[in-house]
């Protein structure tokens, strides 16, 4: 198998991660590719006509693509231990979050990045960062139990999600009011899967 990936992209990084977690890394190929919200590499759009990461190509069965897609049939190889049966819709509803957390602050980076700085419309920046800032405000309230708990899919996706937005938007201080995740975040960027991904 092969996964289309960028090392930038926090979903594409799920993948990576997940491929860690799994065991599975050496029976899947990395291809990374360069590519932009308004020109797609072809190599990309060849895996996932969408042009969007990340993809990925199977030799007994059409390509899957969507990062939530993508994790679920890895772990589907590997035991089912990510998407645990007693825990699912937790696991889901969290990993919904914390894809749309990453959705955001992904969509605040394209703004500023393919834009002039004249053209950038920040009421829209700010109402991107409110969507993640809103979602990680509960995350630390209502769901530090289930970080808490085994590894799972949601817990990966979280933890790309704080990534990106340390990358990408350092200067929000999403650590403020949210001790507790904070410092779950600490402990879970430390995890060798973690560190091997880190964006360069």
């Amino acid at each position: 198998m092969k996964a289309i990936v960028s090392p930038l992209s926090p979903f594409a990084r799920k993948v990576r991660v997940t491929l860690l977690e799994t065991g599975l890394s050496d029976r899947v190929a990395l291809e990374n590719v360069s590519t932009s919200a308004l020109e797609s590499n072809p190599v990309l759009v060849a895996a996932n006509p969408l042009g969007k990461l990340p993809a990925l190509l199977r030799e007994d069965g059409p390509m899957i693509c969507d990062s939530r897609v993508i994790c679920r049939y890895l772990d589907s190889l590997s035991g089912g231990r990510l998407y645990p049966e007693a825990r699912i819709w937790e696991v889901l509803t969290l990993e919904a979050l914390a894809d749309g957390v990453m959705e955001a602050a992904v969509l605040m980076a394209y703004e500023h990045r393919l834009r002039p700085e004249e053209k950038v419309f920040p009421e829209w920046v700010e109402a991107q960062w409110a969507k993640a800032a809103r979602t990680l405000s509960v995350i630390d309230a209502r769901w530090m139990s289930h970080l808490a708990g085994p590894l799972d899919a949601a817990q990966i996706a979280l933890g790309c999600a704080l990534g990106y937005i340390d990358l990408r938007h350092g200067a929000r201080n999403w650590r403020e009011g949210n001790v507790d995740l904070a410092a779950w975040y600490e402990a879970f960027s430390a995890r060798p899967a973690m560190q091997a991904t880190v964006p360069a």
